[in-house]
């Protein structure tokens, strides 16, 4: 009999829900709206109870507690979505009575592309998103980095190009990655969106830079075997990565360039807008491993034995 597993891809704007046995078995797939906590995860639960799950693997965008052992497991800390701030995203989960896991949105979409994307065959690579906002994870020996809490990698501060004079649109921090180089950065800086600007477009260019800066800290501290880009401005862009390579390849400076090409050390995401969804539905496989006493790499919580 075939195992199904459920998956959930929690964002600002929509939660994302699948059923499915792997990759090439989906069964079901539902969009719900992000209203409040309530009524989102409700519309949630239901649509899992329709079928005969043995895990669910549930990511999100964060900030939130990835820690099991900590009182507030499972819970976002505060964030710029109105009634979301703390909100509880295990707890509704936990009537259904299956091993649930946990991981951040960028994470479960960097499992996937490890697993059945751009970065297979692979034990250590970067995934980073660059949409409305700009998140990142990093897989090192085959699991995902995590420490007092998960990576940051849209908050990291870049050198300016100079004479750039955009103060940020980063609530926090202004000027960081995030606050120069995301869709809502091209935005509010250029008034268009990231896909109408054009190949002499100075913004193309900025971007690539700013992007590209980005990347040369992760591949000095992390050392990866592949970076994956993923989110909208960088899959509706297609002027844009052959760029990131050539100031990466620039920045370099000969100074311990990666073992492959740039075009197979940094690629664009292959699983496109399903990455989120299959990776949560590969976090739900490893949630049920766990609890069947495998060995596994990723947040996972047995409902029978969890704390409320």
């Amino acid at each position: 009999m075939t195992t199904l597993y459920g998956g959930l891809e929690g964002g600002g704007t929509k939660f994302n829900c699948i059923v499915a046995s792997g990759p090439d078995d989906i069964q079901a797939e539902r969009r719900i709206p992000t209203t409040t906590p309530a009524a989102t995860l409700a519309l949630a639960l239901d649509f899992f109870r329709e079928f005969p799950i043995a895990a669910l693997g549930i990511g999100c965008y964060g900030p939130m507690d990835l820690h099991p052992q900590s009182p507030t497991y499972g819970r976002l800390f505060a964030v710029s979505k109105p009634h979301w701030s703390h909100a509880d995203l295990l707890g509704p989960f936990r009537a259904l009575g299956v091993p649930l896991g946990l991981e951040t949105d960028v994470g479960i979409a960097a499992l996937a592309e490890i697993h059945w994307g751009a970065a297979q065959g692979c034990t250590d690579m970067v995934y980073l998103t660059v949409g409305t906002g700009i998140g990142g994870a990093s897989i090192v020996d085959g699991k995902l980095l995590h420490g007092r809490m998960h990576p940051e990698m849209g908050h990291i501060h870049i050198s300016r190009e100079p004479g750039d004079d955009f103060p940020g649109c980063c609530p926090f921090h202004a000027g960081c990655l995030q606050g120069l180089a995301s869709g809502k950065a091209i935005h509010e800086r250029w008034n268009t969106r990231a896909d109408q600007l054009s190949p002499g477009h100075p913004g193309l260019e900025l971007e690539a830079t700013y992007l590209a800066r980005a990347l040369l800290s992760f591949h000095y501290t992390l050392s990866p075997q592949r970076i994956v880009l993923g989110g909208g401005v960088t899959m509706d862009q297609p002027q844009l990565l052959p760029r990131v390579r050539e100031r990466f390849q620039e920045q370099l400076a000969g100074y311990q360039p990666p073992d492959d090409d740039l075009d197979r050390f940094i690629q664009p995401a292959a699983l496109g807008n399903r990455a989120g969804t299959l990776g949560a539905i590969h976090l739900a496989q490893r949630a049920l491993a766990g609890r069947d006493g495998e060995v596994d790499a990723v947040n996972a919580v047995n409902p029978v034995d969890a704390v409320g």
